[in-house]
């Protein structure tokens, strides 16, 4: 199944008593890169994502945006810090006897100081976590890929349709390439007519100079390799592994077949049927970019 680069998955819901939301997004890029945007205190998480999103994508820039909540209260003590707390005393009692100011020190003054009381959450049960992103992430990243399963079908659709239109000029130049050869030694004839009038015209020189021209201008081998292109692109869009780096390439190779179609058709209309075959790989080449 042709999947595409561009997707989008969410998962929001209750796992394990915690409210998870899950949301994964990618668009095109040549390689697999991706960004996890987690709550404070659980990057631990970010390596568990990038293994469980890896096993199902291998293109694409992802971007995962992961909130997990708690609806009971979350367990929290408060750590002192005694020695920035004795320095602050020490600080304040020097202040009363040099200035003699009157030693109101208590408990409530000490701690207005932020730096000295620290509220901290108890430790995270990390495994739990663990297996609480591994579940929202799982439902996520089948509507992610259920998403770009029915874009890459919507690409192959299309492309296939530009490999109609390909094959359709090329059963054409195929089909008109000779007759070029044919009024080539035509217009060869009557030209050497017209100048030697009643003098005999050396037919076997005008057949070896067909035949040279045919030989510079055969496209034969070209539209052979073109349509061998065709196929395996084909083949290739009806597989179920990744292909979009192989669709590249095969597409770059049915470009120079057409290039040199070109470079050899001597008839004007041929080249413009030439172009028309340039314009649909290119149009090919721009939808398989989107393809994972």
């Amino acid at each position: 199944m042709i999947r595409s680069m561009t997707g989008y998955g969410r998962f929001e819901g209750t796992v394990d008593g915690r409210n998870v939301i899950f949301e994964i997004k990618s668009v095109n890029h040549r390689f697999f890169e991706m960004q996890c945007r987690l709550p404070k205190g659980l990057g631990f998480l970010e390596e568990s994502i990038k293994d469980l999103v890896s096993r199902s994508v291998t293109r694409g820039k992802i971007d995962v945006f992961v909130s997990i909540e708690s609806d009971e209260e979350v367990a929290s003590y408060v750590k002192i810090n005694h020695s920035l707390a004795a320095g602050y005393v020490a600080a304040m009692k020097e202040l009363c006897n040099t200035y003699e100011l009157k030693d109101d020190i208590s408990v409530s003054t000490i701690s207005r100081y932020s730096d000295i009381l620290t509220v901290r959450k108890a430790p995270e049960n990390e495994e739990q976590l663990i297996n609480i992103v591994r579940t929202a992430g799982t439902a996520a990243i089948r509507d992610f890929l259920a998403m770009r399963e029915r874009e890459g079908e919507k690409l192959t659709m299309d492309v296939l349709e530009h490999i109609d239109n390909i094959l359709s000029v090329v059963s054409y130049i195929e089909e008109q390439s000779p007759k070029t050869v044919e009024a080539y030694r035509s217009k060869l004839y009557e030209r050497l007519k017209e100048i030697l009038q009643d003098t005999a015209i050396d037919e076997q020189r005008i057949l070896t100079e067909a035949a040279i021209f045919a030989d510079k201008t055969a496209v034969d081998e070209e539209t052979v390799r073109l349509r061998s292109h065709i196929s395996q692109l084909k083949e290739m869009l009806s597989q179920q592994e990744p292909v979009g780096r192989k669709l590249d390439f095969i597409v770059q190779e049915m470009n120079r077949e057409a290039n040199t179609i070109g470079s050899k058709v001597c008839d004007a209309q041929l080249a413009h049927k030439v172009v028309d075959i340039k314009s649909e790989i290119e149009k090919i080449r721009e939808q398989i970019q989107n393809i994972e």
